[in-house]
């Protein structure tokens, strides 16, 4: 090898090691970035709540003095407004997804459903709410209810566990179904005892990460009348109801030094319920995930 194309080599190694260098770097300050401000939030909120924080404010009501509030109703609202949400938008994103994978034709009309499904899923919350408003409270008169609120929220998550429901469905490698029809089986027969058991980790885990963005959302439920202080539970669906994300921002808005306070303390309780869901769903995909 000529002395000009060792040269030549050397150079362009150079580059590349240099171009390397270039992007880890970049990379690296892009995750510490993230890890500061995370890390800054975390604090700020922790050393503003953490006084607040004490059985009382869990069980006591809204009240209009900060010593006396506390989040229960928005703690029971939200458990109440998530089981509405995850009965309603697992049972029919699960059903879509089956059906837009397994039975629908390939073709537009299918690419066009999904490219559609798959555009909501970046939709402003408050789209929901309005449509939520529109359809649930004055069409179908339900009012401005726990079951208006839930329904609207289902809206929101549908179409994220709709695609997570198809992304884990793909997964499932087609020597299983194949299999499964040699062996006689039908169709509904591989896609109940083959299919979904394979698919299932990734469902409920893409399920709970979607409830878990809607438990902490707060535009659509300002929209269809989530109340900023309740003093008893909801007995029904239709009852008028809060959450937690309505209640801490309520309190935020309010003049003196002691209801952001509470706000802080409040987020905290809402950081935890969001960290045990997400633990649920990192456990259930690392125990039941299968590798094929």
């Amino acid at each position: 090898m000529s002395m000009l194309n060792q040269m030549d080599m050397y150079k362009r190694r150079k580059r590349r090691t240099l171009k390397n260098k270039f992007f880890h770097a970049l990379f690296f300050a892009a995750t510490t970035i993230g890890l500061i401000v995370l890390v800054m939030l975390i604090y700020r909120v922790l050393s503003q709540g953490m006084g607040s924080l004490s059985w009382d404010f869990i069980r006591n009501f809204a009240a209009p003095y900060p010593e006396e509030a506390g989040l229960f109703a928005g703690i029971v609202g939200s458990l109440y407004l998530m089981g509405i949400v995850a009965v309603f938008s697992i049972i029919i994103g699960i059903a879509t997804a089956i059906y837009l994978e397994e039975y629908a034709k390939k073709g537009k009309l299918t690419s066009f459903i999904q490219m559609n499904i798959q555009n909501l899923a970046g939709v402003p919350s408050v789209v929901f709410g309005l449509l939520g408003l529109t359809f649930f409270v004055y069409v179908l008169d339900f009012g401005f209810s726990l079951l208006t609120g839930g329904l609207t929220m289902s809206l929101l998550v549908l179409p994220i566990i709709v695609v997570s429901s198809q992304e884990a469905l793909r997964s499932v490698p087609s020597d299983l179904k194949e299999a499964s029809a040699a062996m006689g089986a039908s169709k509904w027969q591989t896609i109940f005892r083959v299919i979904l058991p394979a698919a299932l980790p990734g469902m409920v885990t893409g399920s709970i990460l979607a409830l878990s963005r809607a438990i902490g959302e707060t535009a659509p439920l300002l929209i269809v009348g989530a109340a900023t202080a309740i003093y008893s539970l909801p007995d029904t669906a239709l009852d008028s109801y809060t959450v937690m994300p309505i209640q801490i921002y309520s309190w935020i808005s309010k003049p003196g030094d002691e209801w952001p306070l509470l706000a802080a303390a409040g987020i905290i309780i809402l950081l935890i319920i969001l960290l045990i869901m997400n633990a649920i769903a990192v456990y259930i995909r690392n125990k039941f995930q299968r590798r094929y």
